[in-house]
């Protein structure tokens, strides 16, 4: 009998297993993979350059010493991100709250006796509401607990009332209140939220560290991080004493006319939160369109690193000084290349006083805007004077977590042309949100690109 039951559990294995491959080993096969470009960004191909100073270091920092690197391929924005789209960020966050602080009150208030615009209970939790089966929710809240903190479903299909007269009861009324300053904070007639409200916890892994230690437990390599997604106006009126920036500080991230110029007052967690969102936005995107694809896989949107952003700014050049080439800031018709100050005192020599639209200015070689000037650029590496001394030839960064002085590069539209050269380095403090740094994000690309006869 016990031969019996082998021979039936060989047979089992051979026809599950072997199936066409008449025993060879044929690798498990996939679904078809094709590149998919994000929208907004360009394919970077890989390749090796010399990073660094190729020129006279004029400020005699010694930082920055020539050094021949490799880094892989990638897609980079085209341009640096702008007001709209942080403020898409930045409104999903907010409504995240304020529909998770209505659903909550939903649960304690009674059934209402609203008007026309119904009451509470419409913002109620959606578990509570629908009949969906429980396997489908448990998936759905997997993908959306970035936005609801208490892991439960929320209610998208009905719009927030912001017109205090369209309220719909008390409870919705109370629930406004806690979102909006009160009367003696506001001015002008104006009702003002109270923007630290809204946060953005977002959990990351330091697979660095967890690589190169023996503790097995991951949960202890697990951070979470909870960041306060507004931009911080009043850099406008903070950076520069005895000016008057206060429109800049009213309007720059609020009116439609800025939209399309790059956010500013932003720090360097914000810009990773962003990328964050970013990633989950499309990633719920994926699995709401296919709900039974639970394994659908987005790659990471992320910070460059600095490696990466030089190699971006010379847009192919070798050994350029800008991302046009050099040495002049002019082209042949007299007409400067990038958004800077130029002469003393006159920062609209260049025809703008601050920022332009993130697309103004010819592109790179790569199809990138604004490498230099416009706003400097937050990346993904720690500032150290003698990195480049130390830091890999594939694929360089140096990032310590204990390093607070994080890279900005590019220069900006309040800095001199020094500041725009290709290799040179800067630095701010991660909690430190300024009026002329932005960022721009990158993803990997997922296969190999490069040209072996264009290395350059």
């Amino acid at each position: 009998m016990r031969k019996i039951v082998q021979i039936i559990v060989l047979a089992l294995l051979v026809t599950s297993c072997g199936k066409n491959d008449k025993g060879q080993v044929v690798g498990v096969k996939g679904k078809s993979w094709n590149p998919e470009r994000p929208y907004g960004m360009v394919l970077v191909e890989g390749g090796s350059f010399i990073m660094g100073k190729s020129d006279y270091d004029i400020a005699g920092l010694k930082d920055a010493p020539t050094k021949t690197v490799t880094v892989p391929s990638f897609y980079m924005d085209e341009t640096e991100i702008t007001n709209s789209e942080y403020k898409q960020f930045v409104y999903h966050v907010r409504d995240s709250v304020v529909r998770q602080k209505l659903a909550e009150a939903a649960e304690f208030a009674g059934e209402g006796e609203g008007g026309n615009q119904g009451s509470i209970q419409d913002f109620a939790f959606r578990n509570s509401q629908s009949g969906q089966e429980e396997e489908d929710k448990t998936a759905y809240q997997e993908y959306s607990k970035h936005y609801d903190p208490m892991g439960q479903l929320l209610n998208w299909d009905v719009d927030i009332i912001w017109k205090p007269s369209a309220y719909p009861d008390q409870d919705y009324v109370m629930v406004m209140d806690e979102i909006f300053l009160s009367g003696d904070q506001s001015y002008n007639g104006e009702r003002m939220m109270d923007v630290t409200q809204f946060k953005y916890s977002y959990k990351q892994m330091d697979i660095e560290a967890a690589a190169k230690t023996k503790d097995a437990n991951r949960s202890n390599f697990v951070k979470e991080r909870e960041v306060e997604v507004y931009p911080d106006t009043t850099v406008w009126i903070k950076d520069f004493n005895y000016s008057y920036n206060v429109p800049m500080h009213n309007d720059y991230f609020i009116h439609e006319a800025f939209d399309n110029y790059p956010v500013v007052g932003v720090n360097w967690h914000q810009a990773k939160a962003f990328s964050d969102w970013r990633t989950q936005y499309l990633r719920n995107y994926k699995k709401d369109k296919g709900r039974k694809n639970q394994t659908a896989r987005v790659e990471s949107f992320r910070l460059p690193s600095e490696a990466e952003w030089e190699y971006s700014a010379r847009g192919g050049l070798q050994s350029a000084t800008y991302p046009w080439g050099g040495p002049y800031t002019k082209d042949d018709r007299a007409c400067f290349l990038a958004n800077f100050k130029p002469l003393r005192g006159d920062y609209a020599a260049d025809e703008a006083l601050y920022t332009v639209e993130a697309d103004s200015y010819e592109p790179n070689g790569f199809g990138l805007y604004n490498m230099s000037g416009n706003v400097s650029e937050w990346v993904d590496t720690s500032y150290n004077p003698n990195s480049y001394e130390y830091m890999s030839s594939m694929s360089p960064n140096v990032n310590n977590e204990k390093n607070k002085r994080k890279v900005v590069r590019g220069g900006s539209w309040k800095d001199v042309s020094y500041y725009l050269q290709v290799s040179t380095r800067d630095y701010e403090y991660a909690d430190t949100a300024r009026s002329y740094i932005g960022f721009r994000t990158v993803q990997n690309y997922l296969g190999n690109t490069f040209n072996l006869n264009k290395n350059f």
